[in-house]
Formats: C-alpha cells, sequence, structure tokens
C-alpha cells in the first residue's frame, strides 16, 4: 500500500502521516489511483507534515488529479499563476476568502470544481475551516424534523428536493443532486449573498414528473433557503462535520462537490495577535453538469 489512512471520523475524513508528496517526478501512478479511490470514500485527505511544497509541485500534484481551472485573482505573491495565495495579511495574500458563508467552490460555472488542493505554509491561531459532509447532511434532515416536530412532516416539506439554486449570472444548479462519483446525494449551494441571485423553483405535482422552471416566475429570495441552510449546517458541523484545525505543513485535498466548507472567522485573525495564515490553494474543474437522480441538469434560466 502507497500509504495509510487514518479516519477522522467513522464516516467521513481521513489523515495521512509518514508519507511524503515532496519530489521532482510525478507522483507514481498507484498512488494517483489510491488518492482518487480514498477521495470516494473519505472525502477530504489531509496529508501532514509536508513542509512547504514549491508552487510548481503543487500544480503538477493537482495536475495528475485532472484539469486545473483557476478563475480566482492573482496575487502578487502567489509562486504560480494557479496557485490562489490566501492569507489574514492582504500583503500577503487574498483576505475574507471562504468567509461570506457555508458553500460549494464553483457554482458560477456549469461544471463546479471536482477538487480542491489546500497547501498550509503557515497558520494563525483559530484559523480552521468548517466541513461538512452532504450526503449525511440530507439524510440528517428527516431525522430531526421528526424528532423535533411531528412522524408525518418529512425533508420534502422543506423544499429542497424542488429546488435550484441561480447563480447572479442566471445558472440554476439543482439544490439536491447526484454526486457524479460516488452516485450518492449531494447538495449544491452557495450561501453568501453575491453568490445567489434567487431559488428557482419545480412546477408542482408528482416529483418525477415535475419540469425545472426555466422562466422568471416562479423565484423565491435567496435569503429564504440560504438563512434555513446556514442555520442547519451551523449545528450539523458539530455533528457531523469537522472543525479542522490545521498544522504548517498539511497539504489537503478536498472533495469540492461531496462537502461543503466555510471558513471560520478566526482565519482574518490579527497576523500580530494570532499569527500569520498563508494558504496556497489549486482548484481542479469538474467534468460534470449537476444532475438530479431523475435526469434533468443545471441550465441556464431565462430571464
Amino acid at each position: 500500500m502507497p500509504y495509510t489512512c487514518k479516519p477522522i471520523l467513522p464516516h467521513f475524513a481521513a489523515t495521512v502521516e509518514g508519507f511524503s508528496l515532496d519530489g521532482r517526478d510525478p507522483l507514481p501512478a498507484e498512488v494517483v489511483a489510491r488518492i482518487k479511490d480514498d477521495m470516494k470514500h473519505y472525502r477530504v485527505l489531509v496529508f501532514k507534515g509536508q513542509g512547504r511544497l514549491s508552487g510548481e509541485r503543487q500544480v503538477q500534484i493537482s495536475k495528475q488529479l485532472g484539469t486545473i481551472e483557476s478563475t480566482f485573482y492573482k496575487h502578487p505573491k502567489s509562486p504560480h499563476p494557479d496557485i490562489f495565495r490566501v492569507s489574514n495579511d492582504e500583503r500577503e495574500g487574498c483576505v475574507g476568502v471562504g468567509r461570506t458563508g457555508w458553500h460549494i467552490d464553483g457554482t458560477f460555472q456549469w461544471k463546479p470544481f471536482k477538487y480542491q488542493t489546500m497547501h498550509f505554509h503557515s497558520v494563525c491561531e483559530g484559523g480552521e475551516t468548517w466541513f461538512v459532509p452532504l450526503k449525511e447532511f440530507y439524510e440528517m434532515q428527516d431525522q430531526e424534523i421528526g424528532s423535533r416536530e411531528y412522524d408525518c412532516f418529512k425533508l420534502h416539506d422543506l423544499g429542497w428536493d424542488k429546488y435550484w439554486m441561480v447563480s447572479s449570472e442566471g445558472l440554476a444548479h439543482p439544490l439536491v443532486y447526484r454526486h457524479p462519483v460516488r452516485e450518492d446525494t449531494s447538495m449544491m449551494f452557495h450561501c453568501g449573498p453575491p453568490f445567489c441571485a434567487a431559488v428557482a423553483v419545480d412546477s408542482d405535482g408528482d416529483s418525477s414528473k415535475r419540469k425545472a422552471v426555466k422562466t422568471a416566475v416562479k423565484l423565491l429570495p435567496p435569503h429564504v433557503v440560504q438563512e434555513e441552510l446556514t442555520q442547519r449546517l451551523d449545528d450539523a458541523v458539530e455533528k457531523i462535520g469537522i472543525k479542522m484545525s490545521w498544522e504548517e505543513g498539511d497539504f489537503a485535498i478536498n472533495d469540492n462537490l461531496g462537502n461543503c466548507h466555510y471558513a471560520s472567522p478566526g482565519t482574518q485573525n490579527s497576523k500580530h495577535k494570532a499569527g500569520l495564515r498563508i494558504l496556497h490553494r489549486t482548484t481542479v474543474a469538474g467534468e460534470d453538469i449537476p444532475a438530479k437522480f431523475d435526469g434533468r441538469a443545471s441550465f441556464q434560466l431565462d430571464v
């Protein structure tokens, strides 16, 4: 076996220790295959103790996972055009990143990112990233609602299976959809106000016969769903998620389509009090347009 995973939670995330990603040559094919297989299972992998890999090396590894797609602002101190440099000091990197709300990265695109790599050259006190696995989050809603209210009130009453998140560009993604690799239930959303313009709603009737609304005649304001999701995710991270406390040298790979994440308030703590935070991130392009289990996929809303 090329390396050994240590689960963080029984259902989610794992660490890898005593394995180096450094070097000049590409990772061996068997290691890349193992990473992809483990990502399907764990959804977050954290390779510990990687020191400070060069930008070139991080990009090289990322390219072995898929096609790099870079849509971010290029900070002057970024070591490579495909490295998004993030910090709590604007002179060192982009600040405020990930602080707008729980989200999936790339919801403004037809094919949101498949993976992210996150390499921490320096960490600050309180600079956690919060992760919630979306399959478990979706499935826990029936149990939570049933126990709090009454048994006949089930998940469909939330309306989530009828909703489509509409980006500011008018691109509508299904809120609940089928994960393209794991083939289980996942979700697609951004709870940050700038990233979601509205929520489109399916036509009424039998769910198997519903049609996606393609004209701006049945829309909800975004905050209605964003606030509900935020409240439930804030609760869920304590039960089924992780508040990841990073260490210098951590190299993480995140299944952007299987988890949502959020940068904690502490990521913006003053470097003079909490230490300097330096995160180098890459994004690997998505390969599929999000689609529901009935085959209906993302569409351009007619406005």
